[in-house]
């Protein structure tokens, strides 16, 4: 059975992605927002140690700062997302996310490249990897 924040964190997502794709930005007051609920869940339910839930903070700064250095080539919402996550989730929690997003983000872009969709100038959404990512996540856990 699902957990409540789990639910919680995949209506987000979903919104997120359905605003991403439709309008190539997301708000970035929904997703302080979501930051602020992460800090309050983690100090309220403790599920992990705060070793972990720093770790996964360190990898969104890190992804912040790449974001940063290649001048948006990943944007500054989806390494948002990225933090806040990394606060939610955790250091390994995060990195499974992570891995399943670049996982199936990797025969897209291989397919967009196949059928000339590509370019310098165009983008692909992050979101909905995230969100298919956590999905992923949450189904093989089982919990």
């Amino acid at each position: 059975m699902w957990k409540m924040s789990q639910i919680i964190c995949i209506g987000i997502l979903l919104i997120l992605s359905i605003t991403d794709v439709r309008f190539r930005k997301v708000p970035s007051g929904i997703l302080f927002f979501c930051g602020a609920a992460a800090i309050i869940y983690q100090v309220v339910q403790r599920p992990m140690d705060l070793w972990l839930a720093a770790g996964g903070t360190g990898v969104g700064i890190a992804f912040l700062l790449l974001s940063r250095w290649t001048r948006e080539g990943i944007g500054y919402g989806d390494s948002l997302a990225i933090l806040v996550l990394g606060i939610y989730l955790g250091f390994w929690g995060l990195l499974e996310v992570l891995a399943a997003a670049f996982f199936l983000l990797l025969p897209v872009g291989i397919l967009c490249l196949i059928l000339n969709r590509m370019s310098r100038k165009k983008t692909v959404p992050f979101y909905p990897f995230l969100a298919a990512g956590y999905l992923m996540s949450v189904l093989v856990k089982g919990v």
